[in-house]
């Protein structure tokens, strides 16, 4: 029960609020409205009614949830790729690696634009100064160490998230049958590979007017 209440979580809301948002960011790729379509995303974000308390209950706790009981497993988990070196053996490993980087990069994504209490970096948070939350943002990227990071927890948030959709339904019953789930596996790295790109298009929008699909999406 707790495994199945940790992957429901991964997805919703977890999940949800992955996509949720990439489409609060995906304001800031505009090549012309960017900056005031990401701030005023930001602003309507905090007007929205007990939003501390929906953060609370539907981002923080599952997700503190979802990484403590995920460092478990992977305290349990003993890695046996070089007997087995089958291509799903390798991806549950992966699973656990970039469940590890996530739970750092989470953390540091948290303390640094939710809160904006990390010594040394810009220490104003998005979500108490909106009308400047494209700026803050943008300021972070241009320091080339925490744009690494970013790209790297960006990856391991894709990877993590389309390959546990793919468990999820596996381990729920929802696919059967080898041929379904190899068909639903492609499915869900074609998801990743195109939310990887969107993803990415978002971080360079921060430092180059629409990213780097220009108008093409607009």
């Amino acid at each position: 029960m707790l495994r199945k209440l940790h992957q429901l979580s991964g997805i919703v809301p977890l999940g949800a609020f992955l996509l949720e948002h990439l489409y609060t960011n995906s304001k800031a790729a505009h090549p012309e409205r960017g900056v005031a379509d990401f701030n005023q995303a930001v602003a309507d974000l905090q007007a929205i009614p007990y939003v501390l308390f929906i953060e609370i209950t539907f981002i923080f706790i599952p997700l503190l949830y979802h990484a403590v009981y995920g460092l478990f497993i992977t305290w349990e988990t003993r890695p046996n790729n070089l007997s087995y070196p089958y291509p799903r053996n390798w991806f549950y490993t992966i699973q656990r690696i970039t469940g590890i980087i996530l739970f750092f990069f989470i953390l540091f994504h948290l303390l640094n634009f939710r809160f904006g209490v990390i010594p040394g970096l810009n220490e104003r948070s998005v979500a108490h100064h909106p009308g400047e939350a494209f700026q803050i943002v943008a300021s972070e990227f241009e320091i080339w160490w925490i744009l690494i990071i970013y790209v790297i927890g960006i990856a391991s948030t894709i990877w993590h998230f389309a390959n546990g959709i793919w468990l999820f339904l596996v381990d729920w019953g929802i696919v059967i049958g080898e041929r379904a789930q190899r068909a639903t596996g492609f499915a869900c790295i074609g998801f990743g590979v195109v939310l990887f790109a969107f993803w990415i298009n978002v971080t360079i929008a921060f430092l180059r007017p629409g990213g780097l699909f220009g108008g093409l999406l607009y």
